[in-house]
């Protein structure tokens, strides 16, 4: 059976966003011709295209974020990521080096 590894999405809204619940707007500039593609293939789904638009927009952007966080492993490979996890290899010259460098934000 394989296993899935996720990382959480931020939930916040980010920043200059309107929080959950409210609307905000979005305005593009597009040529004719892909409105009317836009139009088309709204009006194939039944759809507005604002509505077309938005979930295509939220589809895409949720494919774009999973493949970022989601790794589906078999078993064996879940197993053996976790095991590199879980012991991770001793700190070499090249990170003892980062870890004693000061932070440019502390400069």
């Amino acid at each position: 059976m394989a296993k899935t590894l996720t990382k959480a999405a931020p939930t916040a809204p980010a920043h200059g966003e309107p929080a959950s619940g409210a609307k905000g707007s979005i305005n593009l500039r597009i040529e004719a011709q892909t409105r009317q593609l836009i139009d088309d293939a709204a009006a194939v789904l039944g759809k507005t295209r604002t509505e077309f638009m938005i979930d295509s927009a939220r589809a895409q952007a949720i494919d774009v974020l999973l493949d970022q966080r989601l790794f589906v492993l078999d078993a064996e490979r879940y197993d053996a990521f976790m095991h590199a996890l879980d012991n991770p290899p001793a700190p070499g010259p090249k990170l003892r080096a980062l870890l004693r460098r000061t932070p440019a934000w502390s400069r």
